[in-house]
């Protein structure tokens, strides 16, 4: 990243209003999303807060140097961008949480839509064991 915004931000390219609106507000929900998941077990927040990064990088350099300089947020949004890892701790947290939120969704929810966030859970998990795991 540019030590100089300005630079950052004219050597982007240009893109249409409407593209940049778009992308805008999917950050915005990514980020809502992965807000959400921090209270509920079934929505792991990285992969959201990743996402918003991502969409922000394309539609807004205010939002996303907000996101990169943020005291929680912004660590591992930077550290994806440098190591295309994730902390084997992180790695074990996500599927605990997965694991207990897919249990508990199978208790409350009726029997035919209790497989619904399992599968979720296990497609994100399995997309998690295939990243390389950062060592501390």
């Amino acid at each position: 990243m540019p030590s100089d915004p300005t630079a950052a931000e004219s050597a982007a390219p240009r893109r249409p209003t409407w593209l940049r609106v778009l992308w805008l507000v999917a950050g915005l929900v990514s980020l809502v999303t992965g807000i959400v998941g921090i209270f509920l077990p079934l929505l792991p927040t990285t992969p959201f807060v990743l996402l918003a990064a991502f969409c922000f990088s394309r539609g807004s350099t205010r939002c996303e140097r907000w996101l990169l300089s943020h005291p929680r947020f912004g660590p591992m949004v930077r550290d994806w961008r440098e190591h295309h890892a994730i902390p084997l701790r992180a790695k074990q947290l996500a599927w605990t949480m997965m694991v207990i939120g897919s249990a508990w969704s199978a208790w409350v929810l009726p029997q035919r839509l209790a497989w619904v966030p399992a599968a979720c859970c296990a497609a994100v998990a399995y997309w998690m064991y295939r990243l390389p795991t950062r060592q501390p």
